[in-house]
């Protein structure tokens, strides 16, 4: 008899995301086997060829675990395909210092994935500053945790819990911002430096990845936070969804993260086709020449924008829609108006026919 059916779902995402890890990992220690290692004279060809190990060091994926149902589920996933591959597995859990006791239930968890034949295994406790608001300050704090390990231990990935439910959540959260379909597009499964981050979990709902822990008896922490009225997406999981789901029938979670794999697919189109226009509106200079601008479609035209905003050290996170805008009326509704102030103490002001994006 198999496993039980949430099991073999958790499973099943996890194992294929591995089978991902291992063929990029041969791939690139290929790719190194084949380039040349060192600079070689024609005398010395072939006597000082450095040797090259017989196989590459098998890579290592770590597990970003907060001892909630979804992180649970995917370390135990990841304990249980690593037996039978060529990958080790090691855990990460990120002690945010925000709830009294927090270093203790970090600890709780670093026994739990150490009992799961996990190596290596380790708490990290950061500081959560205040920008963008508390949510946005702990998902900061939490990513450089999780970047700082993942180059401390050298790991080929980092797996993160978020299901299909987070995804419809991102979603929502994007559409009330209003900045665009990239904001539509939710979290990728692979992001980060060479898609080291990687969410097995996208296409499971969160009532699979619970099964599975209560199904294998894994004890799960259920973290207050994620029903606090005070947050902006926990009013959206216990208020806003179920709202929509009562006005609208069921399946808006499912049709919310088809409407993600959509808006990425075409916002990745749309980016593609931003950096290739890029090129053919600056003059011999690298100025943007308004009147090419103009030409160009909207949405191609505001991501050359965005990209030059970028470059001149406006923060991604700090931008919003509305700034690309002011900034594109310079282009499409210029009546002599000032200079446009953007985040990062850049400024973007039309000159002699050229948007000039500088910082003051």
């Amino acid at each position: 008899m198999g496993p039980h059916p949430a099991v073999a779902a958790i499973r099943l995402a996890v194992r294929r995301v591995l089978h991902d890890v291992l063929t990029e990992h041969t791939r690139n220690a290929e790719h190194a086997r084949c380039a040349p290692h060192a600079e070689l004279t024609e005398a010395g060809a072939g006597r000082h060829r450095a040797a090259l190990p017989e196989r590459p060091d098998t890579p290592l994926v770590l597990v970003a675990c907060s001892g909630g149902a979804d992180s649970m589920a995917l370390a135990s996933a990841l304990a249980f395909e690593t037996r039978k591959l060529d990958v080790r597995a090691g855990g990460i859990t990120v002690d945010h210092g925000l709830q009294d006791g927090s270093d203790t239930r970090a600890a709780e968890v670093v026994d739990r994935l150490t009992a799961m034949r996990l190596d290596p295994v380790e708490s990290v406790a950061v500081r959560v500053g205040h920008a963008g608001g508390p949510e946005a300050a702990a998902r900061d704090a939490r990513y450089a945790a999780l970047d700082a390990a993942a180059e401390r231990h050298g790991a080929a990935a980092v797996l993160l819990g978020h299901t299909r439910d987070d995804q419809a959540e991102t979603v929502l959260l994007g559409l009330a911002r209003g900045s665009g379909i990239r904001s539509l597009s939710g979290m990728a499964a692979a992001s980060g430096p060479a898609g080291r981050y990687r969410r097995p979990f996208l296409h499971l709902d969160r009532q699979t990845a619970r099964k599975a822990c209560l199904v294998q008896a894994l004890p799960v922490w259920d973290d207050p936070h994620n029903i606090d009225p005070a947050y902006t997406r926990s009013r959206l999981r216990h208020e806003g969804l179920p709202a929509l789901e009562k006005a609208l029938g069921k399946g808006v979670v499912e049709a919310l993260a088809r409407t993600a794999q959509l808006s990425r697919d075409d916002a990745d189109a749309l980016d593609t086709w931003a950096a290739e226009a890029e090129r053919t509106v600056r003059d011999e200079a690298g100025r943007l020449e308004c009147a090419k601008l103009y030409a160009l479609p909207p949405a191609v035209r505001r991501r050359v924008l965005r990209r030059a905003a970028m470059e001149a050290g406006s923060p991604a996170g700090s931008l919003f829609a509305r700034h690309i805008e002011e900034v594109d009326r310079l282009i499409t509704g210029w009546r002599g108006q000032r200079a446009i102030n953007l985040p990062g103490r850049v400024e973007a002001s039309r000159q002699g026919g050229r948007l000039v994006i500088r910082q003051s």
